[in-house]
């Protein structure tokens, strides 16, 4: 008894796994255009950039998309604007803290004068002593026009009365 080899089921079985394994070939070469167009709309504004990445990833199917991994822009522009925002909040931050104008050390915003170099940071109102700086013409808690100043509001009432 000799076993039957059959010809024909072993084309058939051939034709299948050679349209599965072109089918799966097809497949993964869209899904990297897809996801090459995709990850590069994400890191660039640019639509020729775009166009000319999923260009290059479908044209040489394997050695594009391993062309465009080295090329590509290092960070997407989510994490460029999340950069720029981190970078704006500590200039902010910077930006607020007060500093003594004489000796450039930092200051509270309740000193009247620096501990440091004796220079005069606020002036108490003579009102309501709330600390004003040294540039307002007038309190802003009580109206009280600061000392050696006269206000905007009592010059007009001046004018107008």
């Amino acid at each position: 008894m000799s076993p039957e080899f059959d010809f024909n089921s072993l084309t058939t079985y051939v034709r299948w796994s050679v349209a599965l394994l072109g089918a799966f070939a097809g497949a993964l070469w869209l899904a990297l255009v897809v996801w090459t167009y995709r990850d590069m709309r994400a890191r660039s504004r640019d639509i020729f950039a775009q166009l000319l990445a999923a260009l290059v990833a479908a044209m040489l199917p394997i050695a594009g998309f391993i062309i465009y991994l080295i090329l590509r822009p290092r960070e997407t522009l989510a994490e460029s604007y999340e950069r720029s925002l981190e970078a704006e909040a500590l200039l902010q931050e910077i930006e607020e803290r007060p500093f003594c104008p004489g000796c450039n050390r930092p200051a509270h915003n309740s000193w009247q004068v620096c501990p440091y170099c004796q220079t005069i940071l606020k002036k108490p109102c003579p009102s309501c002593e709330a600390m004003l700086d040294l540039t307002w013409n007038v309190c802003a808690f009580c109206a009280t026009p600061a000392p050696g100043r006269e206000s905007r509001a009592a010059i007009d009432g001046i004018s107008t009365g």
